[in-house]
C-alpha cells in the first residue's frame, strides 16, 4: 500500500495525483499497478511539442536511441523520416499531430494524453520573421504577431496546459536561444526574433515563481541550442545537429532532478541572462 501511493504521489500533486491510476485503467485487464509501474520505471518518457524537421525530429531520434519512450507532435502530416523511426522504435515512438498556435488543438492533445504520465515536457516549436535584417520599427505588424505568439505565447500555453500530464518531480523545458540573452545582446541583429525570446524567457521566469511554490520538486529549463545548421538557423550555423544533438539530450538528462529554473546552453553552462 505505502508503494502504491508512493507511485501515485510521485506523479503528480493536486489534481494530477490521479495520473498514474489513469494510465492503468487504459491497461489490459489483469494489469496491477506494481506490475505496469515496474515494467516502465526503466524507460522515461516524454512530450516532445515540435518534431517535425530540424532540431525536434533530431531530438526524438536521439531521445529514442538512449531508450526514452517518446511522444512527438508534428504540424501536419508525419514526414518520411519520422515514420522512419516509427518503424524502427515502434512500441517507444507515438506521433501526435498539433499546431501550436491553435489553441483548441492544444486542448485535444491534452484529452488524448490524459491516460499519459511523462517524466518531461519539452517545447521545441519556433519560428522567424521572413527577413530577419528587419529592425523592429520596420517588421509587419503581421509579422511580428506571428513570431511572438509561436515562439513565446503558444510554447506557455503548451505548457501550461499540459503541465498536469508531467510527473511532479519531472521536468518542464523550452527551446530558448543564446539570442533571448538581454546581457549578451551587444551585437544587435534579428531583433523580432531575439525580443520573441527574450519574452519566453521573461514568461519562463514568472512562470517559475508559481512552480515554487505549488511544484517545489519539479525542474525547469530554458535551453539554448547554439546556432546550427537547419531550416530556421541557416546554412551558416556554426554546428551540424549531429554534433549538438547529443549535447542537447545530455543537458536535458542531467537537468532531471535538480529542481527550479535554469536558462543553460547545450553544454549546461548557465547563460547570462
Amino acid at each position: 500500500m505505502h508503494q502504491t501511493q508512493s507511485i501515485i504521489a510521485s506523479c503528480a500533486s493536486g489534481s494530477t495525483v490521479l495520473c498514474a491510476l489513469k494510465s492503468l485503467f487504459s491497461q489490459p485487464a489483469g494489469v496491477t499497478l506494481m506490475t505496469l509501474y515496474s515494467s516502465q520505471a526503466d524507460k522515461p518518457k516524454m512530450l516532445l511539442i515540435g518534431a517535425s524537421r530540424g532540431i525536434g525530429l533530431a531530438m526524438t531520434s536521439e531521445l529514442l536511441s538512449r531508450g526514452w519512450e517518446v511522444t512527438a507532435t508534428v504540424r501536419n502530416s508525419h514526414p518520411e523520416a519520422m515514420q522512419d523511426l516509427s518503424a524502427r522504435y515502434p512500441h517507444a515512438l507515438t506521433i501526435e499531430q498539433l499546431d501550436i498556435n491553435d489553441t483548441d488543438q492544444i486542448a485535444q492533445l491534452k484529452s488524448r494524453l490524459q491516460h499519459r504520465c511523462y517524466d518531461a515536457l519539452f517545447v521545441n516549436a519556433g519560428t522567424a520573421n521572413p527577413n530577419q535584417s528587419e529592425t523592429i520599427g520596420e517588421v509587419s505588424t503581421e509579422d511580428f504577431i506571428h513570431v511572438m505568439v509561436t515562439n513565446a505565447l503558444s510554447p506557455m500555453r503548451v505548457v501550461e496546459t499540459c503541465q498536469d500530464r508531467v510527473r511532479a518531480n519531472g521536468l518542464i523545458g523550452v527551446m530558448s536561444s543564446g539570442q533571448g540573452s538581454v546581457g549578451d545582446n551587444v551585437k544587435g541583429g534579428r531583433e523580432v526574433y531575439r525580443g520573441s525570446k527574450a519574452a519566453l524567457n521573461q514568461y519562463m521566469r514568472s512562470y517559475a515563481a508559481r512552480q515554487a511554490r505549488s511544484h517545489p520538486d519539479r525542474a525547469l529549463l530554458l535551453l539554448a541550442p547554439g546556432w546550427i545548421r537547419t531550416a530556421l538557423g541557416g546554412e551558416q550555423g556554426a554546428f551540424s545537429l549531429e554534433e549538438t544533438l547529443p549535447d542537447i539530450v545530455n543537458v536535458i538528462e542531467h537537468k532531471r532532478g535538480r529542481p527550479g529554473l535554469e536558462y543553460l546552453d547545450r553544454f549546461g553552462k548557465p547563460v547570462t541572462w
